[in-house]
Formats: C-alpha cells, sequence, structure tokens
C-alpha cells in the first residue's frame, strides 16, 4: 500500500509539473533579470504573436520579404512555443499548426526544405525548419505527428549527408548555404548544430560523431581573442559578437559550458555585446547572445538581460512588430518585419525556458 501511495502521489506530482511548465509566459517562478520589466514583457510579447495572427496568410506563410521562407514561417512559429503555447490547443493553436503545415509543403522528396522561390541559401531555411518540427515533435494530433516524424526524419538525413560531403581544407564538419557545398561558416553551422541536438533530444537517429564533428568545426572558428570568426578564426573585423554568442551557445549545449574556450568566448562577449546593433543582421545577433548569456548565468546574463529589456522594448512599434531600425546601418532586415519580430520575441522569452533546445543548467547563477 505505501508503494503504490507513492506512485500516486509520483504521478500526481508529474502532471502537476506538466501543467505548470504548459502554461504560456511567465507562470513560472520569475527569473530575476526579468522580474523588473515582467508585465512589459508579457504585453510586449502578446502584441507580437497578435501581429503574427494579423499577417499570417492562408497558407500559413506571411507577407512581405522572406515572408515565404519556410525558415522565417519556422521562426514565427517558434515565437508562440517560446511563449508557452501549443499546437492544436488554445488560443494560438492552430497558428501554430499553420505554420508547421506550410513549413510541410516546402520539403521536397529528398527531404530538403528550403526557402520559397529561392535555393542560394536555403540550408538556413532546412535547418531552422528542421529545429522547429523537432521542437514539436511529440505536441502534435496523431494525423500530424505521423507526418512529421516522417519528414523530420528525412531533414536530418539531408543535414547529415551534407555535413559529410568532402569539404576542402579547415571546413570539415560544418555546413554551408548549399546541401553539395564543398565548404563551411559558422552562421550556418550554428543552425545545424541546434538542429541536430534538438532532433536527437526528441528521438532521431543522430550519430554523436556527427555531433562531434560540428563542435570542432566550431571551436577551430575561435581567435586568440576568444571572439568566433564567420569563415577564418576571428575574422570580419576580427570577430563578431553575434557569431561569438552563437558559438557559445552551440558549445554550452554540447558539453562545453564550462571550458576554456567558453570562458574566453565570454570575456570577449561581455566587452562587445553592446556593438551589436551596428553589426550586420544585428537581429540575428541579438537573438544568439542573450541565448548564449542566459546559459553562462551570473554576471553576462545580468548585463545582457538588462540591456535587451532596456533597448528592445521600447522600439516594438504600434502593430506589434519590431522593424529594421532597431539595428544600425545595414539594411539586412530593413522590410522584413516577421523575421525580426520572430528574433526579438525568441530573445525576450529566453527566461520562460519553453522551448526544450534551450534548457539550461540551473546551478549556473549559484
Amino acid at each position: 500500500m505505501v508503494v503504490n501511495t507513492r506512485i500516486k502521489w509520483s504521478i500526481l506530482a508529474i502532471i502537476i509539473a506538466w501543467m505548470h511548465i504548459s502554461q504560456p509566459s511567465i507562470g513560472q517562478e520569475i527569473c530575476p533579470v526579468l522580474e523588473p520589466y515582467a508585465e512589459r514583457v508579457e504585453r510586449a510579447v502578446e502584441r507580437a504573436l497578435e501581429y503574427f495572427v494579423a499577417n499570417q496568410q492562408e497558407d500559413g506563410s506571411f507577407p512581405g520579404r522572406h515572408g515565404g521562407s519556410a525558415g522565417v514561417v519556422s521562426l514565427a512559429g517558434m515565437s508562440f512555443l517560446a511563449a508557452g503555447h501549443t499546437p492544436g490547443k488554445g488560443t494560438y493553436g492552430e497558428v501554430i499548426n499553420n505554420c508547421l503545415d506550410y513549413v510541410l509543403t516546402q520539403q521536397n522528396e529528398e527531404g530538403y526544405i528550403y526557402a520559397s522561390g529561392r535555393h542560394d541559401r536555403g540550408m538556413y531555411s532546412h535547418h531552422i525548419s528542421t529545429l522547429f518540427m523537432a521542437e514539436l515533435s511529440g505536441m502534435l494530433d496523431p494525423e500530424r505527428e505521423e507526418k512529421i516524424q516522417d519528414a523530420l526524419a528525412r531533414a536530418v538525413r539531408v543535414i547529415i549527408s551534407s555535413q559529410e560531403v568532402n569539404k576542402r581544407g579547415g571546413h570539415e564538419g560544418g555546413w554551408r548555404y548549399s546541401p553539395t557545398a564543398n565548404d563551411s561558416d559558422l552562421s550556418v553551422s550554428g543552425w545545424a548544430l541546434m538542429a541536430l541536438r534538438s532532433a536527437r533530444l526528441n528521438g532521431a537517429r543522430v550519430p554523436e560523431r556527427n555531433i562531434q564533428k560540428a563542435v570542432e568545426y566550431v571551436l577551430r572558428m575561435q581567435s586568440d581573442r576568444g571572439s568566433f570568426g564567420y569563415q577564418r578564426p576571428g575574422d570580419h573585423h576580427d570577430g563578431r559578437a553575434s557569431l561569438t554568442g552563437l558559438a557559445i551557445l552551440c558549445l554550452s549545449l554540447t558539453g562545453y559550458h564550462d571550458s576554456e574556450p567558453v570562458a574566453r568566448a565570454r570575456r570577449f562577449l561581455e566587452n562587445n555585446y553592446r556593438n551589436l546593433p551596428g553589426e550586420q543582421f544585428s537581429l540575428y545577433g541579438v537573438y544568439y547572445c542573450t541565448q548564449a548569456a542566459f546559459q553562462l548565468g551570473g554576471r553576462t546574463w545580468e548585463r545582457i538581460g538588462d540591456w535587451l529589456y532596456q533597448r528592445y522594448l521600447p522600439r516594438q512599434r504600434d502593430d506589434g512588430s519590431w522593424g529594421g531600425d532597431v539595428g544600425g546601418s545595414h539594411d539586412s532586415e530593413r522590410n522584413t518585419p516577421v523575421y525580426n519580430t520572430a528574433l526579438v520575441t525568441l530573445a525576450l522569452t529566453v527566461p520562460y525556458r519553453q522551448l526544450p533546445i534551450y534548457q539550461r543548467d540551473e546551478t549556473v547563477d549559484e
């Protein structure tokens, strides 16, 4: 009888915990860095989600520049997941389903998910879409679950086969714009590594050697200053904060959290994160550096988290979106409000800890 009682209480505890973490937004204990901004963040996130709802087209895509890219649609879908919403349920359940349904239409027979209407940088779209599907795995209705398991398996095979192309010297282990490219860059490779890790956590067959090869590629991109470069150690003005944030996140989530390369990268990030608005693809950098700072915790998260909320909350537009004007002089994020809004939303919701891929070791702040 004692054993049975304990089992019952264990089951009840699991159910209560599941109900707790599945609640939207900040129903759980508030992160100290977020706490002063909590109400403003929740309002901003809700307005952003309403922006997506108002602009989603019948086929699940969005209007405007890159709105038809499966990768951008996936980022929008992940914004709902990051805020604690689930597919097929509640206010936004069908919006998430619509995002997934559109992504599935963009996958070809070989498993490649490309940016609609263009193939020149298709692996970005493929990796982000694979990550989105992996994060949805196990949360869908039976029909969509069956579809996604097949689609995810084929998408993972594309990523693995692309990594195993005969690469030229120094590019081994990484990815580039095309599945058949013989070179690599850190930006595309970061999304690939996140997609593989998420897929593996959800039961996909991802050999450990492929994860390790990707980690080795990331480590080769670090400069003596601790920064990370695009295709060579510290290139692009001796490394960028955005790529350094990407590298920290990748390494933290693959077992290198307390390593010396991450410690050096941390110092660089703390000294350079304020340069993000002037970098090309600045919001991409904000997304990655926020994720990295949260993984690192402590003073790094206190500084970067506070800076994030102070800078980007006031810059939200009346319609709930963020425009390219939040960046610097580069035009890479102008006229891409869906992409921008998704990245800022994903950054703002980091402390919500709703996306499995971005869970962290909660002892980092101790």
